[in-house]
């Protein structure tokens, strides 16, 4: 999980209304079937009427001590993808998911072999005529070291307070359970899922993913989707339901600046021979203008523009200021004149230098006029930029900055893409709706400044929008000690995927 690290809430109150409902789902266009590529029969006559929330509650109040059962034994299992000696932790989670994906009847149930973790898959598709709903999540977590430092050990779960603590609780086994027990309610009290239902859960997120782009490329066509939604994101406040509608991506560069062939003695060369470290200095201060902006050519190009109606939003969300800087630490803050802080993590691009190194690093002195610096660049870029454009045109500018006396290496280290699901998009709205019945107030639509490459991965691969509907909280210690999940969360949360599913089974056939 990506936390939100932008910002602080006021979470004591509650928010301005966010933007209400205003398209409907059936607004959408419809279009070829998206199960396995058939025309779709027509919307089925004979369907029951659908659970009503009252149902549902009764339904999950019933079996919540069984859920919790059943989550705590699946968090039992130290499912960490990054350390090889768990290795059979991380097959026993897998197959604990298929099990779960049989008993709330799914079909179709395979453990897929990868280069690394397995993915697991499920579907059921027996809703002719309405949409197909791909649901991600992941069942690996991270190291619980320092492990001194938590309350009770990691993998034996226990409840305190309202919350549930274990390593994998909020992030992120806790949340895609829901989705298998939101999937489970609407079979029992609707006798079938309303809508198609495709799940994959795979094992190597924390870890980076490396297969996972390769996986959905290859099953590309058992994957197709109407809408796909991921719940690895947090919510603003405990008592401030929201959605993400965007993230951003990233391009990771690394800058190398030679001056000669050998560090030289300072006095014996000084005021003569140049000094790579300050050149690089000095290269890398006009790449930002004084105003705060990026100064590469062209880095602005594709940005989509902040629109009126969103930075009205922005501005209503219950941010603190004073909260924020606290956190940050810093005497004030900075950033691009003429957006708010919410603008510039969400929904602007960065350039930031993570790290610059050169000459001796040792305790005392050594005087040295160093020949070599290096420079670690990262850029959180928004839509519509390309992470691989912009590390070009990142790279070109450094070259063109470079003088005379020096030569500049530059390493593009990768990216992700970013990502942005419009509040209006109908999937959005029907999102809205089903938490707004959930928690008994307007969700309000947040960005996120981080990266989450699995949805840009979806959207690309699959065509389809992405619905980001997360439960926890930023406070929660997902990849620290003492993860836990608010438990009020997981209750509410239900309620909201249920009424969410049923929304989408509402729709047309399309609602891309």
């Amino acid at each position: 999980m990506v936390a939100l690290p932008t910002a602080r809430f006021r979470l004591g109150k509650d928010p301005p209304a966010g933007p209400r409902v205003s398209q409907e789902l059936a607004d959408a266009p419809k279009r070829e079937d998206r199960t396995h590529g058939a025309a779709r029969a027509p919307p089925r006559k004979e369907d029951p009427p659908m659970a009503d929330a009252d149902a549902y509650r009764r339904y999950l109040a019933e079996s919540r001590p069984r859920h919790l059962d059943e989550l705590s034994a699946w968090l039992r299992i130290p499912s960490i993808s990054t350390l090889p000696e768990h290795a059979p932790d991380m097959a026993a989670a897998a197959a604990w998911a298929a099990d779960q994906m049989r008993a709330v009847g799914l079909q179709n149930v395979q453990v897929m072999p990868t280069g690394g973790h397995p993915v697991v898959y499920g579907d059921w598709l027996h809703a002719p005529g309405r949409p197909t709903l791909l649901v991600y999540g992941h069942y690996d977590v991270q190291p619980a070291d320092p492990l001194e430092l938590w309350q009770t050990p990691p993998f034996h779960p226990e409840i305190r307070d309202g919350r549930l603590y274990a390593r994998g609780a909020s992030d992120d086994k806790g949340q895609i359970f829901m989705h298998l027990k939101a999937a489970e309610a609407l079979r029992h009290l609707d006798g079938a899922p309303p809508l198609n239902l495709k799940f994959i859960i795979e094992g190597e997120e924390e870890c980076g993913s490396e297969n996972l782009a390769r996986y959905v490329h290859a099953e590309a066509g058992r994957l197709r989707c109407d809408v796909a939604t991921v719940s690895d994101t947090p919510m603003l406040g405990a008592e401030t339901p929201s959605l993400c509608e965007s993230i951003r991506g990233i391009a990771s560069l690394e800058l190398t600046l030679r001056t000669g062939v050998s560090d030289l003695h300072s006095g014996l060369y000084g005021g003569a021979a140049p000094n790579a470290l300050h050149v690089l200095c000095a290269l890398l201060a006009q790449l930002h203008d004084a105003d705060g902006r990026v100064s590469v050519p062209g880095f602005y190009d594709a940005v989509r523009a902040v629109t009126p109606a969103e930075r009205s939003a922005y501005a209503a969300l219950p941010f603190d200021a004073a909260g924020f800087a606290a956190e940050v630490g810093a005497p004030s803050l900075t950033g691009e004149a003429g957006y708010s802080v919410v603008e510039r993590v969400w929904r602007r691009p960065t350039l930031e230098l993570n790290g610059v190194w050169g000459g001796f690093q040792g305790t005392g002195q050594k005087t040295v006029i160093p020949c070599v610096a290096h420079a670690k660049i990262t850029c959180r870029l928004v839509a519509d930029q390309d992470p691989a454009k912009i590390a070009d045109l990142v790279a070109a500018h450094a070259r063109r900055l470079c003088p005379p006396t020096a030569t500049v290496e530059v390493s593009q280290q990768g990216g992700g893409e970013p990502a942005i699901t419009p509040r209006d998009h109908p999937a959005m709205q029907a999102a809205a709706r089903a938490m707004a019945a959930a928690y008994g107030k307007e969700p309000v639509f947040a960005g996120m400044g981080g990266s989450i490459p699995v949805v840009p991965m979806l959207q690309h691969e699959l065509g389809a929008p992405v619905v980001l509907i997360g439960f926890g909280l930023n406070g929660e210690h997902f990849h620290a000690p003492n993860e836990y999940f608010t438990l009020s969360n997981f209750d509410r949360g239900l309620l909201a995927l249920c009424l969410f599913y049923e929304g989408l089974a509402a729709s047309s056939p399309s609602v891309r």
